[in-house]
């Protein structure tokens, strides 16, 4: 269940779902579909969660690795690791490849003259190379995650490897309301809880931050041992997640 987005999640189905499911829409036409599609946009904002979503709609294997998982301490293995990780998104498919956090790996080539910034330019050239089609893909699609869309390669943002990429936004106030109705549909509300006054309060913060509001919410109740979640619950949850003052270090640790 995914609150708001309607837009965004539209995009994803057209580029991921349907030529795993219904391939013929293409075939008909004569249109080639995406080969990859790239999320990006704030933490929190529900990447991996729509990723996730859309597997599970497809009826899809659904292979998780985050970018760091590539980043391997010995010659060879970072390279070695994506060519099993695309044998196996191939052997399971139709599957779905989600590549979390791929500025791990995908960000722009430098070599320092250390092993290691080899190593990692090496895995990335393999990735490169298995999403460049040399080998097919057979019902795979490839999709990946990332907070710094401007850290990534040229060579990996070009088309033919990521042919779509997808801004994930913050969620908007029906959105918020969305979000908080997914999060409470099993607790206890007080009457005088106001989704649209909440929503309005928690202007500009994440899905994955109004999880956490709800979460101490409820953590209140249970301190007290209520019964019912309250809408003064919901706000002191707010102040404590959101407005937490930073911890005043003593002088003394400076002398």
């Amino acid at each position: 269940m995914i609150g708001g987005l309607e837009d965004v999640l539209q995009e994803v189905r057209e580029s991921v779902e349907l030529p795993l499911t219904e391939p013929e829409l293409f075939e008909d036409l004569g249109i080639e579909p995406p080969s990859g599609v790239l999320l990006h946009g704030a933490p929190g904002t529900g990447k991996t969660l729509i990723a996730k979503a859309i597997a599970s709609q497809a009826k899809a294997t659904f292979i998780r690795m985050s970018g760091s998982d590539l980043v391997q301490k010995f010659v060879g293995e970072g390279s070695r690791l994506v060519k099993d990780i695309f044998q196996l998104a191939r052997d399971k498919s139709p599957s779905i490849l989600f590549i979390d956090e791929i500025d791990a790996v995908g960000s722009m080539r430098t070599y320092d003259g250390t092993s290691g910034s080899a190593e990692v330019n090496r895995t990335m050239l393999q990735l490169l190379a298995e999403m460049d089609g040399f080998d097919p893909k057979g019902n795979v699609k490839v999709v990946a995650a990332t907070n710094r869309i401007d850290l990534l390669d040229p060579a990996l943002l070009r088309p033919g490897r990521f042919d779509r990429s997808i801004e994930i936004p913050l969620p908007d106030e029906r959105g918020r309301i969305e979000i908080l109705k997914i999060h409470t549909r099993k607790m206890k509300l007080a009457d005088d809880v106001d989704f649209e006054k909440l929503a309005k309060t928690m202007s500009g913060r994440s899905g994955a931050e109004i999880s956490v509001i709800v979460k101490e919410a409820g953590i209140f109740v249970l301190r007290r041992r209520g019964q019912q979640i309250t809408m003064a619950d919901f706000l002191k949850a707010y102040d404590k997640v959101v407005n937490v003052q930073a911890p005043t270090i003593p002088q003394a640790m400076f002398v």
